[in-house]
C-alpha cells in the first residue's frame, strides 16, 4: 500500500511540475475571445463560421453592458446617459438569450471582454465631460455600424439556422442603437 501511495504522489508531483512548466500554451494564458474560439474549432459544437459569430457577438454584447454603465456614471449630457441606459438593457437581455443558445449548442463564450476592449474602456474611462460624451458616442456609432454589418451577414448566411434566427432576431435592435447613436453624436458638435 505504501508503495501505491509514493507512486501516486511521484506521479501527481511530476503531473503538476510540467503543468507549470506549461504555462505557455494554456489557454487560461491566451486572450478570452481566442480561449473560446480555439475550444469551438477543438469541439466542433456548430460550423465554424457560426461558432465565431456567437463568439464575437458575446464579446461585443458584453462590451457595449460595461461600456454602457461606464458611461451611465460619467457622462454629463443626459441624452447619453440615457443611450447608456439603453446600450446595458438591450444588450443584457441580448446578451442572455445568446448565452442560453449558446448553452443548448455546446459552444463556448469568452467569460470576459477582450484585452483589446479592456483597454479600449480603459483609456475611455480616464476621459472626463464633454470629452468622454463625444468619445464614447463617437465608439458607439463607429462599434454599431460593425455589428449591423455582421449582424446582417450572420441573419443570411450563417448555417445554424438559431444563431441565424438569433441574428435576424437582434437586427432591429442594433440598428435602432446605431441610428441613435449617430443623432445623438451629431447633437453633440
Amino acid at each position: 500500500m505504501k508503495k501505491v501511495t509514493l507512486l501516486a504522489t511521484a506521479v501527481l508531483g511530476a503531473w503538476m511540475l510540467s503543468s507549470c512548466n506549461n504555462n505557455a500554451r494554456n489557454p487560461q494564458n491566451e486572450k478570452p475571445v481566442d480561449s473560446a474560439q480555439d475550444i469551438n474549432e477543438t469541439v466542433k459544437p456548430v460550423d465554424n463560421n457560426s461558432s465565431e459569430f456567437a463568439v464575437k457577438a458575446a464579446n461585443g454584447g458584453m462590451m457595449e453592458v460595461e461600456m454602457g454603465k461606464l458611461a451611465q456614471e460619467k457622462a454629463v449630457n443626459p441624452r447619453v446617459k440615457a443611450f447608456a441606459a439603453m446600450m446595458v438593457s438591450d444588450h443584457s437581455k441580448a446578451n442572455g438569450e445568446l448565452k442560453e443558445l449558446a448553452g443548448k449548442k455546446n459552444i463556448t463564450l469568452p467569460a470576459e471582454l477582450s484585452t483589446e476592449t479592456k483597454d479600449h474602456m480603459d483609456k475611455l474611462s480616464k476621459k472626463t465631460g464633454k470629452d468622454f460624451d463625444k468619445d464614447y458616442m463617437d465608439m458607439m456609432v463607429d462599434d454599431h455600424d460593425k455589428d449591423v454589418k455582421e449582424f446582417d451577414k450572420a441573419a443570411n448566411n450563417l448555417e445554424d439556422a438559431d444563431l441565424k434566427s438569433w441574428a435576424s432576431k437582434t437586427l432591429p435592435t442594433l440598428r435602432t442603437h446605431q441610428d441613435s447613436a449617430k443623432a445623438i453624436k451629431s447633437a453633440l458638435k
